[in-house]
């Protein structure tokens, strides 16, 4: 994931821009195991749902936020001990 892109997406926004998008053209769903519930699957390279990347171009700037913060939870799970190689 394009580290990078957090942190623009928060100077876009608090310059009043537009946020960029998270895609990093990795587009590749992968399933999630052991998340409960049967969660949605992630895309490899965004870690976005498909939803979420459907809806991305029609979401409003708080909501492609949201998203962000959805993502930066995401990558914190995958990343933390868990005793399995994150994935």
């Amino acid at each position: 994931m394009n580290r990078a892109a957090a942190p623009a997406a928060d100077e876009a926004a608090a310059a009043g821009g537009p946020v960029p998008s998270p895609c990093i053209n990795v587009c590749r769903m992968e399933p999630q195991p052991g998340r409960a519930g049967g969660s949605a699957p992630l895309c490899a390279g965004c870690l976005r749902t498909l939803d979420e990347i459907a809806a991305w171009s029609r979401l409003s700037e708080a909501g492609k936020r949201a998203v962000w913060a959805a993502i930066a939870q995401r990558r914190g799970e995958r990343t933390a001990p868990t005793g399995e190689p994150p994935r």
